[in-house]
């Protein structure tokens, strides 16, 4: 009932002969274009640099986890929006209270409609903020002009 050796190794070749006769067009495209010198120089860089390009792409794969972990921890999340708000909070206040005191004084000069003499800028020169504000622009012109130098 069993086959003779030989008869069984015939019959091995012709199913390999069926199989490596039913090679597609897409598989013979792609021995076409891996023949190609360019590919195979390209091929051949690609294999003297894999130790290279797995180092790479290990730190690639750590980066991304490292990076999921932080976009998805909710706690990170909530003490960042925390800090933030910290932050700027106190700007927001600022800004707040500069627009009002811009738009109050804008408001009181169109109100006054008095004309400023001399001795009015004289007394003026005295007040602190004005004192401030001229020692702040000395200070702008001077780093100006070392900088410029």
């Amino acid at each position: 009932m069993s086959k003779p050796v030989v008869d069984q190794a015939s019959e091995s070749e012709s199913n390999l002969d069926n199989h490596s006769s039913v090679i597609t067009e897409e598989q013979i495209d792609v021995l076409n274009r891996l023949l190609q010198p360019e590919i195979q120089q390209s091929l051949n860089v690609l294999i003297d640099n894999l130790p290279k390009l797995s180092e790479m792409v290990i730190v690639l794969i750590r980066t991304y986890d490292t990076a999921h972990l932080l976009i998805t921890d909710d706690v990170l999340k909530k003490d960042t929006v925390g800090a933030l708000k910290q932050f700027i909070d106190p700007l927001e206040e600022n800004v707040k209270n500069l627009a009002a005191n811009s738009v109050e004084a804008k408001d009181r000069a169109e109100a006054n409609s008095s004309t400023i003499g001399l001795f009015g800028l004289l007394n003026m020169l005295k007040d602190p903020q004005a004192q401030k504000l001229f020692r702040f622009i000395q200070a702008f012109l001077d780093i100006t002009n070392e900088k410029q130098k």
